[in-house]
């Protein structure tokens, strides 16, 4: 055997007895390093526990004296710390095993299934809207609508970026990068990726039948059909009334959670508004199985929904049509551009035309708007966006004088025979408060009063004189809010506003100035600081006209399934009754009569049936024509109609809401 292989055989031994010794021994043991033996016969191969070490013994020759050491040094300690490690690292990882596979395990599968079996919506048919003899005032018409479905696109940035740069250059109207802009904001694989992302809506057909066919090979991009409303088939006025719809924007989508995606419509002003719930109806479901380009292959089940419900309004389209027409030619004639109408039923409260001029096309709204547009139309002068009749809020002048006599009676301040002298006005030391009619009206009771507006008159019930106690400002207060002032009446519109009544608290803490006698004084007859609104006005005079019923003013007189049929009807209750005596009610009627027959309004006697009514000049401003008021009803013995009418800047009632209210009243009777 050569020296070469008895050292190799050597080593391989003492290797053997080292793992041996080290396995079984608890002690620590080193080896030498580096491993040399030297070419020779092997003498002895010792173990040296106290130095911890494999030695192997050399024969004696002229490099003897030392011996050779063999092996390396092992901690056997240092196993203990890496069992430590791996089995740390062994519970880490099945740990997250875990909390992946249960407590992510539903989003992740959510996630996986996506990728192949979606659950798409069924959209419910919005209810449409129609006036109490069931003429359409609005209709669904198609509209091509454009979303991206974030997660279906593709991950490559190049032809994610090809993709969208073609849909832009179709669309014309809608920049790449807006779009980029948009995705950018959504991460990656999460739920909100599987959401459709809105690109556009009301795209013409051409268009439309181009990114339709071109849809199928475009992965994540969806050419889809929703309705559209149309509105106005009869009257422009009834834009304030019907309001329109539009695409849900941010805040809403947070307020109403899932009941919408972020494609969806929602009605924003008017009836769309207040009735959404009712008229929206509820989405079905259908579960589809879709291919690698998030394409739908084909159905595996689905769960009808239920269409909207259908709106029967209390409006009559005709005299809506009337009014705007009368409304409208009045305040060309007078150079004017600013007034409301009001009719309603006295009976019940319900509206049965609500006209505010100007007004705007809801159309345009429901197709959609540029900011330019829009800020041309809010920033008007004229405010065509507001509705006067619900949130306007103006002195109500002497329309107010039925309410205050009213109250006299009722504290009896006042009888029926109870009279003053109007000699054109009461002086208070330096102050004088004027009749409109100079050197006064002559001996005046509350009949009279009424129907010549004669301002003396209230002036005594409502602050009283020398040593006449009047009403006074609190109690004036009271019986105003009992017929529905200083409150929203709870029409069913968005937007209404509460009018506004002083007191003297009010007064202090606004102006820094106490109470005079003088603020009652205009408190009596609707001027200072008091603010009504017209369609609260309408309903105070509903009042006298009824016999002494407050109702709630409504425009929805029914609601309807989507085949037509009766769900539900609005309830006609009123909501104060007896506010003051039959016997009171009726003494402030006749003096409303009266302005028909002998007062401020007697043009009215041209009606085919009796009329009673107010006319009223509010003052408001020193540099700009005061506003005109008329309200009354119709016929006088059974009252079906209740007008309110409002010109601003119209000068005087008698003048200018007067001949309005005439050529209405005697159309509609002679017409029905």
């Amino acid at each position: 055997m050569s020296g070469f292989t008895r050292s190799r055989v050597a080593k391989r031994e003492c290797d053997n007895i080292r793992i041996i010794i080290m396995i079984l021994s608890k002690k620590k043991y080193h080896r030498c390093d580096p491993f040399v033996i030297q070419e020779g016969s092997i003498k002895s191969c010792k173990l040296k526990r106290n130095v911890g070490a494999f030695e192997l013994d050399q024969p004696s020759s002229s490099n003897a004296g030392g011996r050779e050491t063999i092996g390396r040094s092992f901690d056997v300690n240092k196993v203990f710390k890496i069992n430590m490690v791996l089995f740390l690292f062994f519970s880490f990882m099945l740990g997250r095993a875990g909390w992946l596979s249960i407590a992510r395990g539903g989003y992740y599968y959510d996630l996986a299934e996506g990728n192949r079996i979606r659950v798409q919506r069924m959209e419910a048919k919005r209810g449409v809207i129609y006036d109490r003899n069931l003429k359409p005032l609005v209709r669904n018409s198609a509209n091509f609508l454009l979303y991206f479905v974030p997660a279906d696109l593709p991950k490559d940035k190049i032809e994610q970026k090809k993709i969208i740069q073609g849909v832009s250059e179709n669309l014309s109207d809608v920049s790449a990068d807006e779009i980029i802009e948009s995705l950018n904001k959504i991460e990656p694989g999460s739920l909100e990726s599987y959401q459709p992302l809105f690109i556009a809506d009301n795209i013409e057909y051409e268009k439309a039948l181009k990114l339709y066919l071109a849809a199928d090979n475009l992965p994540g991009v969806v050419l889809t059909n929703k309705t559209r409303r149309e509105y106005n088939l009869h009257s422009l006025s009834l834009s304030h009334l019907l309001g329109y719809t539009g695409k849900i924007n941010q805040t809403e989508l947070t307020k109403f959670g899932e009941e919408y995606l972020p494609i969806d419509y929602i009605g924003k002003t008017g009836i769309e508004n207040f009735w959404e719930n009712k008229m929206k109806g509820f989405n079905g479901k259908k579960q589809i199985e879709v291919d690698a380009l998030g394409k739908e292959k084909k159905i595996i089940n689905q769960e009808a929904g239920q269409d909207g419900h259908n709106l029967v309004l209390s409006i009559d389209i005709e005299l809506q049509k009337k009014i705007e027409e009368s409304v409208g030619a009045a305040l060309k004639k007078l150079g004017l551009t600013k007034a409301c109408a009001i009719a309603l039923d006295p009976n019940n409260g319900e509206i049965l035309a609500m006209v505010s001029l100007p007004s705007y096309n809801n159309n345009d709204f429901s197709v959609g708007l540029t900011r330019e547009q829009y800020e041309k139309i809010a920033s008007h002068p004229d405010l065509p966006l507001f509705n006067r009749c619900i949130a306007g809020e103006y002195p109500s002048g002497s329309v107010i004088k039925p309410v205050v006599a009213a109250a006299a009676l009722e504290e009896n301040v006042i009888n029926e025979n109870t009279s003053f002298l109007s000699a054109g006005g009461l002086r208070i030391d330096q102050w004088f408060f004027p009749d409109w009619k100079a050197g006064g009206h002559g001996i005046t009771n509350v009949r009279r009063a009424i129907a010549e507006s004669v301002n003396t008159f209230f002036y005594y019930i409502g602050g009283g004189y020398q040593d006449f106690t009047g009403l006074g400002l609190d109690r004036m207060v009271r019986y105003e809010k009992l017929f529905g002032l200083n409150a929203q009446t709870g029409v069913d519109l968005s937007g209404e506003t509460n009018g506004f009544l002083p007191s003297k608290d009010w007064k202090l803490s606004a102006k820094g100035e106490k109470w005079y006698i003088g603020d009652t004084y205009h408190m009596a007859i609707g001027q200072g600081d008091i603010l009504v609104t017209p369609l609260q006005v309408a309903g105070y005079t509903a009042v006298f006209a009824n016999g002494g019923s407050l109702y709630r003013p409504h425009l929805v007189k029914q609601v309807l399934n989507n085949q037509d049929e009766l769900v539900s009807e609005t309830e006609n209750k009123p909501i104060r009754s007896n506010i003051v005596s039959d016997k009171n009610i009726e003494i402030v009627r006749q003096g409303m009569r009266q302005t028909v027959t002998a007062g401020s309004a007697q043009s009215l006697q041209a009606v085919p049936v009796p009329v009673a009514g107010k006319t009223g000049t509010a003052q408001w401003s020193s540099v700009k024509g005061n506003h005109a008021w008329f309200t009354g009803f119709a016929p006088y013995d059974k009252p079906k109609i209740v007008i309110t009418i409002l010109v601003e800047e119209g000068i005087e009632g008698s003048s200018t809401a007067v001949p309005i209210a005439n050529d209405v009243l005697s159309w509609y009777f002679n017409r029905h």
